[in-house]
């Protein structure tokens, strides 16, 4: 059985308008596509298999919309949408899962990405480029506490609860706030993300939670981030996948 990675982004509660979300949903979308083509294209999330995928475009006009629909309510506490690329047995593209606006006592929201299941799609999206390219992306348009690429099995090797915010992965984002990243061993290379905050890349190559020289080296960079006070939960302890 393949591993299977995503990237999200995580942050507490934020109140925000649907035409906020909306903003944010247009630019993050927008910044997709220019990392990979394979993000240039979009359908609505289908609740029936049966059911003709919806092609739309990702403009600001067409998140204020969306949000407009009951269906894409979450009550009276912010706003949900899924979608997908559309590309069969997803061998190129992904699905995105958006939670926004939420602000009530014990809230969270995040942007999730998942990633290409089948090898053709693996080979051109699982590198490191990219996916930092893509994490930025998720980044700048949403400004999260907290950020990660990582794939089910590492996530769940190197963490017992697997919240977001308390482990490492292969591409891993700290707000400024969180504080300043140490130096830290080869191979990782630590960059800047703009003003708002920074990477840590953990290895070059493919990260795998089935080799037992990433997990080691995850569990060291964990200990000393740890110690520094950078890893800790996400205000109301959401889990890093649903």
């Amino acid at each position: 059985m393949r591993e299977t990675y995503y990237a999200g982004v995580y942050w507490g509660g934020r109140h925000e308008s649907a035409e906020e979300c909306a903003r944010r949903a247009e630019r993050f979308f927008l910044l997709l596509a220019e990392v990979h083509p394979s993000y240039a294209r979009w359908f609505e999330q289908q609740d029936s298999e049966t059911e003709t995928p919806l092609q739309f475009e990702p403009t600001r006009e067409t998140f204020v919309r969306f949000f407009g629909k009951k269906e894409y309510q979450r009550g009276m506490d912010g706003f949900s949408f899924g979608a997908w690329t559309g590309h069969e047995a997803e061998e190129l593209g992904g699905m995105v899962m958006l939670f926004c606006g939420a602000h009530a006592e014990g809230s969270s929201n995040r942007a999730l990405l998942y990633l290409p299941v089948e090898e053709a799609g693996r080979e051109r999206i699982l590198t490191t480029s990219v996916l930092a390219g893509l994490l930025r992306a998720m980044v700048l348009a949403w400004e999260p506490d907290w950020g990660v690429v990582v794939s089910g099995d590492f996530r769940d090797s190197i963490s017992e609860e697997g919240l977001a915010g308390t482990f490492i992965g292969w591409v891993t984002y700290f707000a400024r706030q969180r504080g300043d990243v140490p130096a830290l061993p080869e191979p990782v290379h630590v960059e800047p993300v703009e003003e708002k905050g920074t990477f840590v890349i953990l290895t070059p190559e493919r990260l795998s939670g089935r080799k037992p020289e990433h997990l080691a080296l995850g569990r060291r960079v964990q200990e000393l981030l740890a110690e520094r006070g950078l890893l800790g939960s996400v205000r109301a302890r959401a889990p890093a996948h649903s």
